[in-house]
């Protein structure tokens, strides 16, 4: 959605960094044939699911009532029908 503010907050990019290393770790401990550190790297990108959640927990994240209302195409008048 253009104009959506949807992720653009603290706790979402932090979230997103610390699950892309978790992700660039498990790929390269992959390559390397080792499965120690794949699921160590997997562990980091867990782990930023809950450094996200906690940050939205504390205020961080986007506020629930900022989200847009969206009407219904069907409330809507047909293009023909004026009165």
């Amino acid at each position: 959605m253009a104009g959506s503010s949807h992720g653009h907050t603290p706790a979402a990019w932090t979230g997103v960094i610390i699950a892309f290393i978790g992700f660039a770790v498990a790929g390269a401990f992959m390559v390397m044939a080792e499965p120690i550190g794949f699921w160590a790297g997997m562990a980091i990108v867990a782990l930023g699911g809950v450094v996200g959640g906690i940050m939205r927990a504390m205020g961080l994240g986007m506020p629930t009532d900022t989200h847009p209302v969206h009407q219904v195409a069907a409330t809507r008048e047909p293009a023909g029908a004026e009165s």
